[in-house]
């Protein structure tokens, strides 16, 4: 497995969010990212599912794969063993931080307050993920954060829409957002892949007005 660095997670400016029920549509669900320009997918660990979706798009597709709401230790060794390139954590744990470092695989965690910020420069880390974005303040807490904290790069996620997803992209302390408007579990349900491409499309074209 080739490592990754986590710039080229972020490259596209966009992440999407994926959360798959079944395994059968993680190989349709990545092809239909990829034919919109955008082959990356974190695929979040809520589904019994989720690690035979990894291992299907590390094994079946292109895409740049990754593990999402990692909570624990363990699930950075299953993760990884699945295929997933990188990991992205709704908190910051020390713990999950030091076994993605054993795996040499980047890890993204998240924070929503100034002492967490704190807590990952403290761990050597200057990208973190805003979570959930929306509901601790959106991008006036990236403002506020971003004032004390000017090295610090954030991918805010939760809640972030193709609408508001501009004005994030816009600010010069955001490294990409997250999201899943684009691979929203309605689509995936009825298997409108063409709907996915076209979102995907979308979605790649916000992130490169915005650079």
């Amino acid at each position: 497995m080739t490592r990754c660095a986590l710039d080229d997670v972020l490259a596209l400016r966009v992440v999407p969010v994926v959360v798959l029920e079944d395994v059968a549509d993680a190989v349709p669900l990545g092809r239909a990212l990829a034919a919109g320009g955008l082959p990356v997918a974190e695929v979040t660990l809520r589904t019994a599912a989720a690690a035979k979706s990894i291992r299907a798009l590390a094994a079946g597709t292109d895409l740049l794969v990754g593990a999402g709401t990692v909570v624990r230790p363990a699930q950075v060794d299953a993760a990884v063993a699945a295929g997933a390139r990188f990991v992205v954590s709704p908190g910051l744990s020390r713990d999950v931080v030091e076994r993605c470092r054993v795996h040499d695989v980047p890890v993204l965690p998240g924070v929503a307050t100034a002492t967490e910020v704190m807590a990952a420069l403290e761990l050597g880390l200057d990208v973190v993920k805003l979570f959930p974005a929306e509901a601790v303040g959106g991008l006036a807490t990236i403002r506020a954060l971003a004032a004390p904290f000017p090295s610090v790069r954030f991918v805010p996620t939760g809640g972030v829409t193709e609408e508001n997803a501009p004005a994030y992209l816009a600010h010069p302390h955001v490294a990409a957002v997250g999201g899943s408007w684009m691979v929203a579990p309605a689509l995936v349900a009825r298997g409108d892949f063409d709907e996915v491409t076209r979102r995907a499309a979308a979605a790649v074209a916000l992130g490169e007005a915005a650079t």
